[in-house]
């Protein structure tokens, strides 16, 4: 949402922004607040210890409830597919507030993968106003729902807008052990994402022992695996991967390290959503560790391939795409870093009655 923040700040004083967090990932968020430079105005703080999805959705509708009602906006964004997305449409929806969904669109068409996200992105499609889809398969899915065409927009996806924004901002590498890898001429780095629910009980062991397999087959390789921190990822991460000299398990990342890492890498493996959109921009190969993707545009591309999370075929895939080495030029399908200025003028014409300055994004 960072890019979205930023364009939409060019408006004032016509348009005023206010950021509200819920606090959904604490720690995560602070780090890309820091990385972007945005004061929230709100910050709900519903993170709780042990918490489930009743008790993140019941605080984040009670608490944002509370903020639309005191702000009174004329229309509220939300971006991706948590429960604090989810959440913030039904609030919208309920105050009879204009809706915008930022990221509309993405469709796997199974609702238990990703569980709970696939759920949670197709409802807030329904509540929304505004369905700013991040590229024209993402459009095509919403338009064959019978969503009106005069609600979708495709705008690129704000995620290649954030990325393109900071990486070429010189800092030092701030993690210690994501740093001495790098530097490490003789290393090659595989960056390890992991943390689906679906993937929790035996899934996620089939990935980390095949991880495992994978660093002793080679080497010169080094796995950093910025470690999620549910206990569901946490407990197994360190029963199977920690103790090998060549496997680093590290905190999160702030935004700047990830970047790094995703330029650096040799091969990134992850079930995360974003990242499949990231390191296309570097020309870095992508092993989806996932049965399906709402992001097909890189399969299609050739830039991501589904390996699912069996042993056996995440080793195999792994090793040959270290055997190819990183492809010597790739495109990236998912935008051209105006996604966010896109989002905005849409908004800007919506509220303010005047004509649209920009044109949808044509891959």
């Amino acid at each position: 949402m960072a890019p979205v923040v930023s364009a939409l700040a060019a408006f004032a004083p016509e348009i005023e922004t206010r950021v509200a967090l819920t606090g959904q990932h604490t720690t995560l968020v602070d780090q890309a607040l820091e990385v972007f430079g945005i004061e929230p105005t709100y910050d709900l703080d519903i993170m709780r210890e042990g918490q489930t999805l009743y008790d993140v959705m019941h605080g984040a509708l009670d608490g944002l409830r509370d903020v639309v009602r005191e702000l009174e906006p004329d229309m509220l964004l939300v971006q991706g597919d948590t429960a604090t997305v989810l959440a913030g449409g039904l609030v919208g929806f309920f105050e009879r507030i204009l809706v915008g969904h930022v990221e509309s669109g993405l469709r796997s068409h199974d609702k238990w993968a990703p569980f709970p996200e696939e759920v949670f992105r197709r409802v807030t499609d329904v509540v929304a106003d505004f369905c700013f889809a991040p590229t024209q398969w993402a459009a095509s899915e919403l338009l064959a729902e019978n969503t009106r065409p005069d609600r979708v927009y495709v705008t690129g996806n704000t995620v290649v807008d954030a990325l393109l924004s900071i990486a070429e901002q010189a800092r030092p590498i701030r993690n210690e052990r994501l740093a001495t890898v790098v530097a490490d001429e003789a290393a090659r780095l595989v960056l390890l994402t992991a943390h689906r629910r679906e993937s929790f009980g035996q899934p996620l062991r089939e990935v980390f022992e095949a991880v495992r397999t994978l660093t002793d087959a080679h080497p010169d390789v080094h796995v950093v695996y910025p470690v999620h921190p549910n206990p569901n990822v946490t407990e197994p991460a360190e029963v199977l991967l920690s103790g090998h000299q060549r496997i680093h398990l590290v905190e999160p990342l702030d935004y700047l390290d990830l970047v790094a890492a995703l330029r650096h890498a040799s091969l990134v493996l992850t079930d995360s959503g974003g990242i499949q959109e990231e390191a296309p921009t570097f020309g870095t190969p992508v092993l989806v560790l996932r049965g399906v993707t709402e992001r097909p545009e890189g399969i299609d591309a050739g830039v991501a391939e589904l390996v699912g999370t069996d042993h056996a075929r995440i080793l195999e895939r792994a090793s040959a795409k270290l055997a190819e080495g990183r492809p010597a030029e790739m495109l990236n399908p998912y935008g051209d870093g105006r996604a966010g200025e896109r989002i905005a003028d849409i908004v800007a014409s919506a509220l303010l009655g005047r004509p649209r300055r920009l044109e949808d994004w044509s891959p």
